[in-house]
Parts: structure tokens; C-alpha cells; sequence
């Protein structure tokens, strides 16, 4: 579901708007800051992550592949700080799937394992393996793809056919080409992709090694692109910015829908409960890398930045300001008070499945049928999720936002639906 009734919310809004010595001006121009600090570090890293794909690509090593994996690791921090501004920001939202969709067939863009399987009712294309195919049919015209380009993957094999498992860009599909499947299914372990996937001549694994470094080289920079325009409108004059800042009573709105569905419907319910219901490993978020730990605790740490005004950049500096807490604050102390708890509750829960990822208790082991202590981490973060939306519910109330419904999910809703 987008949210694109925001306009209208906000004039009911506007409304019913007590007075605040806190302008809502000053608090929707820090969330608008913090999202172009979020963003613009999203770049630096990925900017890094470019530079670590070249050196691989040139001087193939385990060591410069690694060197790579690691940068793409760094570059996920920033970004996960960003979702919290898809839900309610009609830009973003419409952007977002260019960069991290998920889950993917990852069959269409390389080899994959025979388990896999070939292509589905759903999707044709689920093992194209456009890098092994430098040419290929698709709605029955035949497409060249000798030529592995940005303007391919992005204009021709994403979501082709309209079907939205075909992720052929963003962060996912270049964790992909980095890790390799995990076909390690509830067991430890991530992907394991060869360096020599990327080596020359006769060193060259799977086949198509300079095909696959031109696809991994095309989604690297087409991901910088992407991140170089979504920076640029938050910026001064940017299309984003303005829509939040022009008019701040939508801004408010913008705010909290995205907080609230980002906490219920997205994460607590699609990125967790979903994966816990189905004990599927492949529901994990960052499921190459078996990463997701650290997604979703900065997911909630991006939820907790706008509530509070305060964003930790890359190099450390802080961008703080005017926040929606002081606004709450004003109406509602002991709802501040509320809800700065739940935030700081939801970010323990989530940093005790960090912990426990990063002690070798990986995500993907969490969600096996009958494992009571993975299922515990998880469902501590998802009931943490879950109570904090209530009392941004609240926020919702004492601040006069009505029109405001947040993402839901199957899972969280109608449990029996998730099996139908």
C-alpha cells in the first residue's frame, strides 16, 4: 500500500492543529535534514562500495572480494536509517523499489544452484541467467543483451514482465552477485561465492566471469545514480524536501506514517512475523549475506532518529534539531515519555538479535520450526514493534492527524490468510 491521500490528511489536520511553541515548520525542516544526511551518507558509502567493485573487478582476489562484501556491509547502515521516509513521501516510495526491493529470483540474473529449479507459472524468467544469455526473449521480443549496461538492467530486466521478484538492481541484486546463493538453508553460513566467479581465462568459475563483473559494475553505479538523485531532492531545492516543508502540516503527517507503518505493517509484520510463520529462511531481508540482523535494528534505529530529531552520520557528526518529541512533548508529556521508552525498548529487542547474530546464532537459525530461542528474539522485536505503534497511534490523536492509516500486514491482521 503508498500512502497518497497525504494532503488532504494534513488540511483535517490543520484543523484541529493545537498551538505549539515548537513550530511544526522547525520539526518537519530537521526530518528533511536528517533525511538528506541519511541519504547523502547512503551515497558516500555506496560511492565506496563502487570503488571496492572496481578493484575486484580489475584484480580479482579473495581478498578484494572480500574487501568488497565488507563495503557493502558499511553501506547498509546509512541506508536502513532511510526507510523510515518511504512510507508517507510519495518520491521515495515510488524510488524505492529500484533499490531495495526484495525478495528476488535470483535465477534471472546469474547460475544458481539445481534445487532452485527453473522457471515457475509465476515467473518465466525466474532462471533466465541473463549473464549467461547475451541474448533472450521477453514478451516475445527478442532483446540484446551483449551489453550488460545500467540502461538493461534497469530499463529492460527489472521487474520485467511486470512481475516484481525480478529484481535486477539495488543493493539485493549486488549482494547477490557478491555472496552467491545460501544454500545453507537453517544451517550456519551465508553465500559463498568463489572469487574466481569474477578471475580471467581459464581461472574463471561458473562461467561468464566478465559478464558477471560487467553486471555486478552496471548495478553498482546505476545504485550510485539512484542515491545521487535521491540526495539531490532533500537537498535545498529538492522535490522531496519541498512537499514536506511547503506545506508543514503534511510534513507532520509524512512523519508519523512513516514511522507507524514502518514499525507495524513493514517490519514487525512483513520482514518478521511473515518469516517466523513460514520459518523460511529466504524471508530474510539481507538473506545472502545473512545480514538481517543488522537491518532490522537499523530500521528501528531510523524509526527512533525522526522521532527525536537526532541522526549519527558516517563520519560521526550529529544532525539534531526541533523534533517531533518536542511537539508531542508540548500536548502530552507522559506520551513523550511513552513512546521515547517503547523506542529505546524496541531498539534493546532489536539489538538482542544483532548480538546474537553477530555471536553466531544467525537470523536464518532464528526462524526454524521449534527453535524457542530464535523464535524468542524475534518475537520480542516484533511485539516491541507492535507496542510502540500503539502509542504512535496516540501521537496520531493528540496532535489532530486524522486520515492517517498505517501499512498493515497478513501476518499481524489475518494470520490464517498467510497460509490460504
Amino acid at each position: 500500500m503508498t500512502f497518497r491521500n497525504i494532503a488532504a490528511a494534513a488540511a483535517l489536520a490543520s484543523l484541529a492543529a493545537p498551538a505549539f511553541a515548537v513550530e511544526r515548520a522547525e520539526v518537519v525542516a530537521t526530518y528533511a535534514d536528517i533525511a538528506e544526511a541519511g541519504y547523502a551518507d547512503s551515497l558516500v558509502t555506496a560511492q565506496r562500495l563502487q570503488a571496492a567493485v572496481d578493484a575486484l573487478i580489475a584484480e580479482p582476489s579473495a581478498e578484494a572480494l572480500q574487501a568488497a562484501k565488507d563495503a557493502w556491509l558499511a553501506a547498509r547502515v546509512p541506508y536502513q536509517q532511510t526507510e523510515v521516509f518511504r512510507f508517507g513521501n510519495a518520491i521515495v516510495d515510488d524510488w524505492e523499489g529500484k533499490v531495495n526491493a526484495w525478495p528476488l529470483d535470483e535465477g534471472l540474473i546469474d547460475y544458481v544452484d539445481a534445487v532452485y529449479g527453473g522457471p515457475t507459472d509465476e515467473n518465466e524468467l525466474a532462471a533466465l541467467n541473463v549473464i549467461a544469455h547475451p541474448t533472450f526473449t521477453l514478451a516475445g521480443t527478442e532483446i540484446d543483451a551483449s551489453e550488460i549496461t545500467p540502461e538493461l538492467l534497469e530499463g529492460t530486466l527489472h521487474e520485467a514482465d511486470g512481475i516484481e521478484a525480478n529484481v535486477a538492481t539495488g543493493y539485493h541484486a549486488i549482494e547477490f552477485l557478491l555472496w552467491g546463493q545460501d544454500l545453507n538453508g537453517h544451517g550456519p553460513g551465508a553465500g559463498a561465492r568463489p572469487w574466481t566467479d569474477y578471475a580471467a581465462g581459464d581461472a574463471c568459475t561458473g562461467g561468464n566471469c566478465e559478464r558477471r563483473a560487467a553486471y555486478l559494475k552496471a548495478a553498482t553505479d546505476l545504485l550510485v545514480s539512484d542515491l545521487e538523485w535521491m540526495t539531490a531532492q532533500w537537498g535545498p531545492d529538492g522535490a522531496a524536501r519541498k512537499a514536506v516543508t511547503e506545506n508543514p502540516d503534511a510534513g507532520i503527517v509524512a512523519i508519523v506514517t512513516g514511522m507507524g507503518s514502518l514499525s507495524y505493517g513493514e517490519q514487525a509484520g512483513e520482514r518478521m512475523r511473515l518469516g517466523l510463520m513460514l520459518n523460511d529462511p529466504e524471508e530474510e531481508h539481507d538473506c545472502f549475506s545473512d545480514n538481517t540482523h543488522n537491518s532490522h535494528f537499523y530500521d528501528g534505529l531510523g524509526i527512533r532518529n525522526v522521532y527525536v530529531g537526532e541522526y549519527v552520520r558516517v563520519d560521526g557528526s550529529i544532525v539534531s534539531g526541533p523534533s517531533l518529541s518536542d511537539l508531542v512533548a508540548e500536548a502530552d508529556p507522559a506520551l513523550d515519555a511513552e513512546l521515547r521508552f517503547k523506542l529505546d525498548s524496541t531498539i534493546i529487542a532489536l539489538g538482542r538479535i544483532k548480538a546474537a547474530a553477530e555471536a553466531g546464532f544467525s537470523y536464518d537459525r532464528m526462524l526454524e520450526r521449534g527453535n524457542a530461542a530464535g523464535e524468542a528474539l524475534v518475537m520480542g522485536g516484533v511485539d516491541a514493534l507492535i507496542d510502540q505503534t500503539r502509542s504512535i497511534e496516540r501521537v496520531v490523536a493528540t496532535l489532530g492527524l486524522d486520515g492517517i492509516v498505517f501499512e498493515g500486514s497478513d501476518s499481524l491482521d489475518n494470520p490464517g490468510a498467510v497460509f490460504q
